[in-house]
């Protein structure tokens, strides 16, 4: 059976690329400029196919109110000293952008930032946040539409006075160094194409000196003399070092330091790119490094700045994959086993203080703060327990409740369970099943498979309301922990890079049929879901096992495999996917599973929904552009190919609260409705 969508019409232009002899066909090349009329014009039409298509269904409009509903609490982060004054962000519920507000000395609150006043449809974030020592400068990162490019706006925090124009940048912290001004990482704007998708691989190290033009700031390092794609400056605590971290990929940095007491040169402490070390604090000579080098789970080791080739550990690796954090003059050393959290307090000698007592299975995150500290905060949160703010006593280790959400959801009600199941190699994999309890294994329940995959990211348990209004409809929440991820250190990343990358689409495939095989789910009522690199999971997965799924989601996806080095910042995820220049190997490998370049004509995919968005720089949409297209001409029955493209957003981050219960309301309904669910449980 044909499909009878009449979906609108995408011109094909021949164009052909080589590869090793290989000759590509690339027909909706022209998708790929974001500029240009006729693509616009087709932007528009796909829009208004996918609106009509959605606003066909029943009960979408109930689903909007559900997630409006459960959206609907106040939240309000832990609080944070600068200066003067405590800060915390909050939200009242439905607020666009959360606000920053400010308390003094004698408790009286105030409105401090409102990025919701940013703009007018509040799609301008706040993306980036830096005081100075003292608390009384401060310097704030702008995203417009969600782009990658930022524009940091300097202020008096004090009187909340502006000065200076806004500096323009892309991937920069700021790093401020005394009350003269800060270093910040640039990339000088794409003359070719447009700004959203030009290349950009020289980053800059720059220092602003305050009262001075962006135009007079000082080149510290960077260009053609040093090119690298991607350069963080950092400042240590007692304003001794200037910190570069700087890389060529996404994995593996190269680290120099630079004493400002002295004016000296860089001092070259890590070279080249086989390893991840970053400095995570400094005690006078002292500087500690959180390093994989020998370490795959991760070490916490120091050296002297004198003599910075003898490293010696001060929390050794063990078989749990560490990360760290400092605060009231103690190190936190955060574990994962089976992606699940366990925290240890040590000093700065690597002596075991305590064990951090957590209030249950799940995810603990934060325990940062400065040193003169007395309590830090961290969050806890799993599947069903929504994440919930502790305040930790440093000298006694004991733990209170500081804020529990509103949330109207009641976890007693809900089960989320761990399995292992094994892959296609043999490996064993563990995947977090949540559901309602009193769930019948019948195969018949709606089921969202989730997953990542990649770039040495773990996905450890956290609570979404969007995944409650999932469950309280009867649906099953299941997050593998794929191959390509962090959560058994630098070993489980690399078995999903290169031309390993299809060791974590079969993993995924083999979670998908572990719910099966379990009642679970069958394949008639189970979706596929990921973004970014999850979005290529997706699209590798349904054009491998078209029959997996019933519904599909690549979000933001990167699924032009020949092609997603030439975008932006895409040069940068070779260490995880390799590029089609570096073989034949290598170009017949990512041309075997590319989701653009395996969609044929004859087959049944799976009903899908594309999602991007038109500012997304990071991952351009051309790529879910291409694909949407390639499917909706070749798909043979009659499931719909719908391309969701969310106007005025980029790759997720600072998108306004109704964009984000829009898109998750067309998610659930979707797949609800192609299940061949007629109505929502009462």
């Amino acid at each position: 059976m044909k499909s009878t969508y009449q979906y609108p019409e995408t011109k094909k232009v021949a164009h052909t690329d080589e590869y090793f002899g290989t000759k590509v066909e690339d027909p909706y090349r022209w998708l790929e400029d974001d500029r240009a009329d006729d693509t616009k014009d087709w932007v528009q039409r796909e829009v208004g196919f996918t609106q009509n298509y959605l606003a066909q269904i029943p009960f979408r409009e109930d689903i909007r109110s559900q997630l409006k509903d459960i959206w609907n609490y106040e939240k309000i982060s832990a609080p944070f000293e600068e200066g003067d004054y405590t800060y915390f962000y909050k939200n009242d519920g439905l607020q666009a952008q959360s606000v920053l507000y400010r308390k003094d000395k004698a408790g009286n609150t105030e409105v401090f930032l409102d990025p919701n006043q940013f703009s007018e449809k509040g799609t301008t974030s706040l993306s980036g946040l830096s005081f100075n020592k003292k608390g009384n400068l401060v310097a704030y990162s702008i995203s417009e539409g969600g782009s990658d490019w930022n524009k940091i706006i300097i202020m008096d925090a004090v009187s909340k006075k502006i000065f200076d124009e806004p500096i323009v940048c892309k991937f920069s912290s700021v790093a401020w160094y005394k009350d003269e001004g800060f270093y910040y990482s640039k990339y000088d704007q794409p003359k070719e194409g447009s700004i959203l998708s030009g290349m950009t691989d020289t980053h800059k190290v720059y220092f602003h000196k305050l009262g001075t033009k962006q135009s007079e700031d000082q080149l510290i390092i960077g260009g053609e003399s040093f090119k690298r794609r991607y350069m963080t400056a950092g400042i240590s605590d007692d304003e001794r070092f200037l910190i570069l971290d700087a890389a060529v990929n996404t994995s593996g940095n190269e680290l120099y330091i630079k004493d400002l007491t002295k004016n000296s040169e860089f001092i070259p402490i890590q070279k080249g790119y086989d390893y991840n070390t970053n400095v995570v604090d400094t005690k006078g000579d002292e500087i500690y490094v959180f390093t994989d080098k020998n370490a795959p789970n991760m070490k916490l080791q120091k050296f002297n700045i004198n003599n910075p080739s003898v490293w010696t550990d001060v929390i050794p690796e063990t078989d749990n994959v560490l990360s760290v954090s400092t605060g009231g003059g103690y190190i936190f050393a955060k574990y994962m086993k089976d992606a699940v959290s366990f925290v240890k307090q040590f000093d700065y000698n690597g002596k075991l203080i305590r064990e951090i007592t957590l209030p249950g299975k799940g995810t603990a995150g934060g325990f940062g703060g400065k040193e003169k500290d007395k309590e830090l905060y961290y969050t806890f949160t799993n599947y069903i327990t929504p994440g919930t703010t502790y305040k930790l006593n440093v000298a006694n280790g004991k733990s209170d409740v500081y804020l529990k959400p509103k949330v109207k959801f009641n976890p007693e009600n809900y089960v989320s369970e761990q399995v292992f199941f094994t892959s296609k190699d043999g490996t064993k994999v563990p995947m977090m099943i949540s559901y309602k309890k009193g769930l019948k294994l019948n195969g018949k329940n709606p089921t969202i498979l989730y997953g990542y995959g990649g770039f040495n990211i773990s996905v450890t348990p956290s609570f979404s309301v969007v995944n409650a209004i999932w469950m309280e409809n009867g649906g099953i929440y299941a997050v593998p922990n794929l191959r390509g991820g962090g959560e058994y250190g630098k070993k489980w990343h690399d078995a999903g890079t290169k031309q390993q990358k299809k060791n974590v689409f079969e993993d995924f495939i083999a979670a998908g049929e572990y719910l099966q095989k379990n009642g679970y789910t069958s394949p008639k009522f189970m979706a596929l879901s990921g973004r970014s690199n999850g979005g290529l999971l997706v699209g590798a997965t349904m054009t491998m096992r078209p029959d997996l799924a019933k519904v599909a989601f690549p979000g933001v996806g990167v699924l032009d495999m020949l092609r997603y080095n030439k975008f932006t910042a895409g040069a940068g995820w070779a260490y995880d996917y390799g590029t089609a220049e570096d073989s034949k190997e290598m170009f017949e490998y990512l041309k075997s599973y590319s989701p653009v370049h395996n969609v044929k004509k004859g087959v049944c995919y799976p009903s899908t929904m594309v999602i991007t968005s038109d500012h997304d720089d990071r991952v351009v949409p051309a790529h879910s552009f291409k694909f949407g297209a390639e499917l909706q001409e070749k798909q043979s029955c009659n499931q719909p190919v719908l391309i969701r493209i969310e106007t005025n957003a980029g790759h997720g981050a600072g998108r306004s609260t109704d964009q984000v219960i829009g898109e998750n309301t067309d998610i659930l309904s979707f797949a609800l409705y192609e299940m061949g669910i007629k109505e929502l449980k009462k």
